[in-house]
């Protein structure tokens, strides 16, 4: 269940006081959007932690209570509040019930996390160590296979499965945007899922990452096959193989599915950095 469900979950049985950060200015523990939920007697999400959050929490009671307070505070993360990040942060505090969340309502559409679209291309081991661990990540993922009865059940939270036979027919339907991984069981499905994004990059340019899965070896031999194809060098330089964050040589499956995580956030922030 994610943030977003439990809080729901919680305003059935009870109000809560949203707090959420509103804006920031230099160095701070969350970003602008970022939201928890204060019951009573538990907590949902995490504006960073620390005396920021503490203070918040408490803050949060006071208006549980019956208190009043301004809609929008602001906190220095310097010495008086036990912190030293040195930003600033606001927080907007309101009281939120059940109809709040219904479906439609602008606070649902508001809380809803911003998720890119993934495709995952692969069943095996290593693809359901990656699907577990994009699960609470920014990520909406699709996971895609030739082979029947590959995907866990129930899936991976906020995955979507769908069979592919042939495997590389999905590759049209993605949504523009999406960062595609390729770990199928075959060499040859590979392959073709590599040619299909080459040839939906050369119509519409819409696919920021795509990671083949395998050694240097391995994209040398696509490479001359995929020349052979029609492929120039400049759109091969648009796969990166080996994928996963250098460094990290481990060969395990949640080993390379942390290393594939962690380098699709890095895209996620240099697409950040040059819009």
């Amino acid at each position: 269940m994610n943030d977003l469900d439990s809080l729901a979950s919680g305003l059935a049985l009870a109000p809560a006081c949203l707090v959420q950060v509103q804006a920031t200015q230099g160095s701070v523990p969350r970003e602008a959007g970022t939201w928890m939920a204060v019951f009573a007697d538990r907590i949902v999400g995490t504006i960073g932690g620390g005396h920021l959050e503490h203070q918040a929490i408490a803050e949060a009671r006071r208006r549980l209570a019956g208190l009043g307070g301004e809609a929008r505070q602001r906190y220095a993360l310097g010495p008086a509040l036990g912190q030293c990040c040195g930003g600033v942060v606001h927080l907007g505090f309101e009281m939120v019930h059940a109809a709040d969340l219904a479906p439609g309502a602008p606070l649902r559409e508001r809380l809803q996390p911003l998720r890119h679209p993934v495709a995952l291309f692969g069943g095996g081991h290593v693809g359901h160590a990656l699907a577990q661990a994009l699960a609470p990540l920014p990520f909406a993922l699709t996971w895609i296979d030739s082979r029947d009865g590959i995907f866990p059940v129930p899936p991976p939270p906020g995955a979507a499965c769908e069979h592919s036979d042939p495997v590389h027919l999905a590759v049209p339907a993605l949504v523009p945007g999406t960062r595609v991984l390729i770990m199928s069981f075959s060499h040859a499905e590979d392959l073709d899922v590599v040619a299909a994004c080459l040839r939906r990059q050369r119509e519409q340019g819409d696919l920021p990452f795509i990671g083949l899965i395998g050694s240097q070896t391995k994209w040398a031999t696509f490479s001359h096959r995929l020349a052979e194809r029609g492929f120039a060098p400049h759109e091969l330089a648009q796969v990166t193989c080996p994928i996963g964050v250098p460094g990290i040589t481990g060969k395990e499956p949640a080993v390379i599915a942390v290393a594939v995580a962690a380098q699709l956030l890095q895209s996620l922030e240099t697409a950040g950095a040059q819009s």
